[in-house]
């Protein structure tokens, strides 16, 4: 009888980046897309005092289609639960595709505390807005139907991502977004883009803050609009980014895109090991017969 899956991080050393504050959104766990298993070198590798999940970590729009939950989808919620047992604060501010946990908004599960907004101070005094940012995306506020079409086009570019980074692997070349390609390329949705940036940063200036922080269109940046900071933390399908903020209040975009090309590539080089070794294996036996 087989034995249940465990995961093999109960008992995880320090990790050797250490920070005050780590942003992630945009895990979309429950799609294939979602990129667990370099989320979780992530997530061993850093250790904070407070960690904000911006929204989109769960993809309820996908589950309701079709049921997607690997192990290690499942592991990586485990070791966020582990990360607040262990005296991590894990706050968890809900998007549009966890939406369903809105109506838990003030409610704490497991050591993960649930609202609709907040706000940060970094260490050195700024005050940060946090926000997923979907309600300043007008597509998902006035044409949300054109939003579920889009989530499926994307989920094919996504597909069709996939099966062309194989391709690159076998030539030994790094890994190529396409969905970002198109979205820096595309005019519309290089105004779509800056449209959204300027909106949500507006927004922190007539809260009176300092600067935002949020997720949503899976574009990782920190820069200044018209004097706010504005923070992306990008997101876990195709940008494997997240925002730190370092003890003296510094704030970083963290990028483990890298981890996909590894991802890709190792399968290539195993197979070239095993064409390596095939010779060689049959000549021995040959030699022994």
């Amino acid at each position: 009888m087989p034995t249940p899956h465990t995961s093999m991080d109960h008992d995880d050393p320090p990790g050797p980046l250490q920070v005050r504050t780590v942003w992630i959104s945009d895990l979309h766990l429950g799609t294939p897309g979602c990129q667990a298993r370099a989320l979780m070198d992530f997530l061993r590798e850093v250790d904070c005092e407070t960690l904000y999940l911006v929204g989109d970590i769960i993809d309820g729009w996908q589950l309701r289609r079709s049921w997607y939950w690997p192990q290690s989808h499942n592991d990586v919620v485990q070791k966020i639960l582990r990360k607040a047992r262990k005296g991590t604060r894990v706050i968890f501010v809900p998007g549009n595709h966890d939406e369903f946990a809105r109506r838990y908004v003030t409610h704490n599960f497991g050591g993960v505390e649930v609202v609709d907004d907040c706000i940060h101070v970094t260490a050195d005094g700024r005050k940060l807005w946090v926000t997923h940012g979907d309600l300043f995306d007008g597509v998902i506020q006035c044409a949300k139907w054109l939003a579920y079409t889009g989530d499926t086009a994307y989920e094919f570019t996504l597909k069709l991502n996939r099966w062309f980074n194989r391709a690159r692997a076998h030539l030994g070349l790094p890994y190529w977004s396409l969905s970002r390609y198109l979205k820096l390329k595309v005019k519309r949705a290089v105004s779509y883009v800056s449209d959204f940036e300027v909106a949500v940063a507006r927004e922190a200036r007539k809260r009176g803050v300092q600067g935002v922080v949020c997720g949503h269109i899976h574009h990782a940046e920190v820069r200044e609009i018209d004097g706010i900071l504005y923070c992306n933390d990008g997101d876990w399908v195709e940008s494997l980014t997240a925002l730190v903020e370092h003890a003296d209040g510094r704030l970083e975009i963290i990028d483990r895109s890298d981890a996909l090309w590894r991802q890709a590539a190792a399968p290539v080089a195993r197979a070239a090991q095993a064409h390596v070794d095939l010779p060689v294996s049959v000549a021995a036996r040959n030699a022994g017969g």
